[in-house]
């Protein structure tokens, strides 16, 4: 009797083995979805139609790039979160849903640790700082400066509520003591329109959305978020340079498909979306919009889940930062 229940053991064993090497080595044979949680024309969307073109050229599919913005990139990460583990739904998930937003929601839809299989954390790159030409403020202490002359009149554009953008933000307000109106929006396209057209006076967002304004100098850049300078904003001071030594947000972005997704299909989209972002022509690529690659493994991306929550949830309690 025992050794019957082995062998079945065994048998199922071997038998799930194998299916999983035949799905694998049948995927894909369908179209593949990649949810962009945002707007078209923000970071991720860019980021999202670069990589699914080159993965669709080395896969043999389509890779759909299908826009879900909402509730500041809820609705599209919640959407993957619950999609068929099948490996037919993509997200390119980024730092704001997945560990920032966190600490901030008492309802979260999903388990930014738990819900998710990660594929490879893709890239990384500064905040920006912008603000209008009109605000007669060059740098960082004028902004506090002006907004300490004029407390609650300044507004601030949020790309979306729970996002890097929002947190950073918060972490000067508190720790300069200053106050503005924080005005969040559905993405960062949205955003820019109405601090290009003057209704908000700064905000930050990542640099490939706001680096063709800030060269038209129809945006000025006052500061990069990162530890360091970069190369496309080279006379463009860090927040440490500024005056704000525990200021410091680097926004990164990163392929994830449903928990329970088959292992030997989260391997082969590591395998080529690494190739694909450790090529020369994506490197560059990357460069022009002021990110890095990352390219790594799903356990490192996992760890790295897992630590940025721990990161975020102390800094959220630091600020007293609210969803709404």
């Amino acid at each position: 009797m025992i050794g019957s229940r082995l062998a079945g053991f065994v048998f199922i064993a071997i038998f799930g083995l194998s299916a999983s090497a035949v799905l694998a080595s049948d995927y894909p044979s369908k179209p593949i979805r990649l949810i962009a949680p945002y707007p078209a024309g923000g970071t991720t969307d860019i980021l999202a139609r670069a990589i699914g073109n080159d993965l669709s050229k080395v896969l043999g599919q389509p890779i759909i790039v299908d826009n879900r913005a909402g509730a500041g990139g809820l609705v599209g990460h919640d959407m993957a979160a619950k999609a068929d583990p099948d490996g037919y739904t993509l997200v390119l998930g980024n730092s704001a849903m997945l560990a920032v937003s966190v600490s901030l929601f008492q309802n979260m839809p999903y388990n930014p640790v738990k819900d998710f299989a990660p594929i490879t954390e893709a890239a990384a790159g500064a905040l920006v700082l912008v603000v209008k030409p009109s605000l007669p403020v060059k740098s960082v202490q004028e902004l506090i400066a002006l907004a300490k002359a004029k407390p609650d009149k300044l507004n601030a554009g949020l790309s979306a509520i729970g996002s890097m953008h929002h947190m950073t933000t918060d972490q000067i307000r508190v720790k300069t003591g200053v106050q503005w109106t924080n005005v969040p929006y559905k993405g960062s396209a949205p955003m820019l329109v109405d601090l290009l057209s003057g209704q908000t006076d700064f905000a930050f967002d990542n640099i490939p959305s706001a680096l063709p304004y800030i060269k038209s100098n129809q945006l000025r850049a006052i500061a990069v978020s990162s530890p360091t300078r970069t190369e496309l904003l080279p006379d463009v001071p860090t927040l440490k340079e500024s005056g704000l030594p525990d200021v410091e947000a680097v926004a990164w972005h990163g392929v994830l498909a449903p928990a329970k997704t088959p292992r030997p299909i989260i391997d082969r989209l590591n395998a080529e979306i690494v190739k694909i972002l450790k090529s020369p022509e994506m490197k560059k690529r990357l460069a022009s919009l002021g990110l890095d690659p990352v390219a790594n493994t799903p356990e490192e991306f996992q760890k790295f889940i897992e630590s940025e929550n721990v990161k975020w949830a102390k800094i959220a309690k630091e600020t007293n930062a609210k969803s709404q």
